[in-house]
């Protein structure tokens, strides 16, 4: 029979968030992403391969303004999920883990997400003007 005294376990709620954690939330979260991703580019390849009279389709769905969004999201996922990971290799040969250090890493891996993707964005919006 339970207890009813016993206490129970906190809330997330009760908790201030930290930048570890929520970069651990957001490293799965781009995980997901990343998978999404992966099945638009297999989507994309099997369009181009075996149905070329679709591709135009597919090509207007991508360069539409959901699509470039979908798009954008999916090469910041690779970047910070990139990052990220690096940052945990470091993490794993016990490197890193001091406070300061930590939240220094996180900083930049948020930094370097945003700068690469930008840099990525205007490269490809650049060659897609041409289209």
């Amino acid at each position: 029979m339970a207890n009813a005294h016993r206490p129970t376990s906190p809330h997330l709620g009760i908790y201030k968030p930290q930048i570890t954690s929520v970069l651990s939330i957001m490293h799965r979260m781009t995980g997901l992403a990343l998978y999404a991703g992966a099945l638009a580019l297999v989507g994309w390849l099997m369009l181009a391969a075996y149905y070329p009279s679709h591709y135009a389709k597919w090509h207007e769905c991508a360069t539409s303004w959901g699509g470039r969004l979908f798009l954008l999201g999916v090469l910041l996922a690779f970047y910070y999920h990139l990052a990220n990971g690096i940052r945990h290799l470091f993490w794993d040969i016990g490197k890193g883990y001091e406070l300061k250090n930590a939240t220094l890493s996180g900083w930049l891996v948020l930094i370097f997400a945003g700068i690469a993707t930008a840099a990525s964005w205007g490269y490809v919006a650049g060659a897609w003007s041409g289209l």
